[in-house]
């Protein structure tokens, strides 16, 4: 059985577990203009396409996992936080990897 908080509980899940990276990099939360410019384009470029998919019948959304919440009356709000979510996660993991990279080389 589908509960149509899924999608929204899997990307709080992701977003939960990627925060502590927050504070093994240069702080991403704490850099937003630089981190809006790194999601906007991947957010505008995969919602224009996932609108095109969805009028075009190639894509949609099981109704019973999403709560029905449309952005212009097509695209799921769980979708446009699937655009922030993941690469913000994305973000969040190659700053803390660059980030003891540097400390790795600076020690070794």
């Amino acid at each position: 059985m589908r509960s149509q908080y899924e999608y929204l509980a899997v990307l709080g899940v992701c977003v939960l577990i990627t925060v502590p990276l927050e504070w093994m990099g240069r702080g991403v939360y704490r850099r937003v203009p630089d981190l809006a410019r790194a999601i906007a384009p991947v957010l505008l470029v995969l919602a224009v396409w996932d609108v095109a998919a969805i009028l075009r019948g190639h894509w949609h959304f099981h109704p019973e996992a999403t709560t029905g919440v449309l952005i212009g009356g097509v695209l799921p709000v769980e979708e446009i936080l699937f655009f922030v979510a993941i690469p913000l996660c994305a973000v969040l993991t190659y700053e803390a990897v660059r980030g003891h990279s540097e400390r790795w080389s600076r020690n070794g």
